[in-house]
């Protein structure tokens, strides 16, 4: 590969334990891959040129795992942090893998389950803080239902938010520089999971305590499962200031959840997705939430991983290529013309405004005329990705 597209710590390009630390297991088929240790994982992503690592607290320390089993584990993976300069911007609580979630965790009919699914957060995001997090991701794989005879949705949504105010509280306490970053997905594994997509968490967010603190985690594979366009949900939290951080990866629409290299299924939504976020000037962190296909040994899982970061690398720089094109910007200026004679009725309303546009006269035959040349625009765009601009 060329030496043109190597990461810098800027980029903050980072993946999760569980990325390339996945075995290969899938519902049809038994691991592929002998599993790697944190530490081993710390060493791959160093090598492969990340600039951190997430993970959930499970994937870190085992649920079982003693008191002094817990210690030796975190100093080992300290150490391999110091080694090799990686650093940690982002935890999560693992509330879906062992049994006791199967109904759920914070939104479980058990108030035991809700009880401990609080425990184990909170000893999570110490764990996270302990080792530098500043990003605490919340996704609710358990949080919904199968069928609806068996949980009220509005005491679901009250339980859930009852557990991001305690929790948001408790972070506030303990005097941690934290925030939540709320991940939406609309099923799998349970057939409905509640605040499916980033606009449902983004209404949610405004009914909480400290919502100043909580913002989103959207991801690519999640909004297009639902068939959504990706690029708008990012927009909408953007715009709303709440683009807390974010999960990079690739997805055919409407199919399971795949996890797919970033880049690999619709190049041109991830070039579109790249230039938002270069173009407003995103400064967090470039998270990538996917896996190796399970043909690969752990060097197809290095391809994987440099892949992924490449890809970003190249559609940046295709982003900048796009906003210099002297043809694509000209198009574009002509297409955004404004001769100005909207101005008095633009802007804040005020009575005087409203009274003068009820009164305009519009040519709506005139207007409706000129073509908007958006088939040259996006050929243009297509032309410039395969690399004949």
């Amino acid at each position: 590969m060329s030496d043109c597209y190597q990461p810098c710590p800027e980029n903050k390009f980072t993946f999760g334990l569980w990325t390339v630390g996945n075995v290969g297991r899938d519902p049809f088929g038994e691991p592929v891959r002998s599993p790697l240790s944190p530490i081993e994982i710390v060493h791959l992503l160093a090598d492969i040129g990340a600039y951190g690592v997430n993970f959930h607290d499970n994937d870190l320390v085992p649920i079982d795992a003693t008191s002094a089993e817990r210690n030796q584990i975190i100093g080992a993976f300290k150490a391999a942090l110091q080694e090799t300069g990686l650093t940690v911007p982002m935890a999560t609580t693992n509330l879906f893998t062992d049994p006791i979630f199967r109904d759920g965790a914070f939104t479980a009919n058990d108030p035991k389950v809700r009880a401990y699914a609080l425990q184990k957060t909170m000893n999570a995001i110490d764990l996270g803080v302990e080792l530098g997090a500043q990003i605490y991701v919340f996704w609710g794989g358990r949080e919904g239902v199968e069928t609806d005879a068996g949980k009220n949705p509005q005491e679901a949504l009250k339980w859930f938010r009852e557990a991001l105010n305690f929790l948001s509280s408790y972070v506030q306490d303990q005097g941690y520089n934290l925030k939540f970053a709320l991940e939406p997905k609309p099923n799998e594994p349970r057939g409905d999971i509640y605040l499916s997509t980033v606009g449902a968490m983004l209404a949610f967010i405004e009914t909480l305590d400290h919502k100043e603190m909580v913002g989103v985690n959207p991801e690519v594979a999640h909004e297009h499962m639902a068939g959504l366009n990706f690029l708008h949900a990012v927009a909408q939290a953007w715009d709303a200031g709440k683009l807390f951080h974010i999960d990079l990866n690739d997805q055919a629409f409407g199919r399971y959840d795949q996890d797919f290299r970033f880049g690999a299924h619709n190049l041109k939504s991830a070039f579109f997705l790249v230039k938002f976020l270069e173009d407003v000037g995103y400064d967090g962190n470039r998270h990538f939430d996917a896996h190796a296909y399970r043909s690969e040994d752990y060097e197809g899982v290095k391809d994987f991983a440099r892949g992924c970061i490449r890809t970003y690398l190249i559609l940046q720089e295709k982003a900048k290529q796009f906003n210099a094109d002297t043809e694509i910007q000209s198009l574009l200026a002509e297409i955004h013309a404004d001769d100005g004679a909207m101005a008095p009725y633009q802007g804040a309303y005020s009575t005087a405004k409203a009274t003068a546009l009820k009164q305009h006269v519009f040519d709506r035959r005139a207007i409706s005329q000129p073509g908007h040349a958006y088939e040259r625009l996006d050929q243009l765009a297509i032309e410039l990705l395969l690399g004949v601009r």
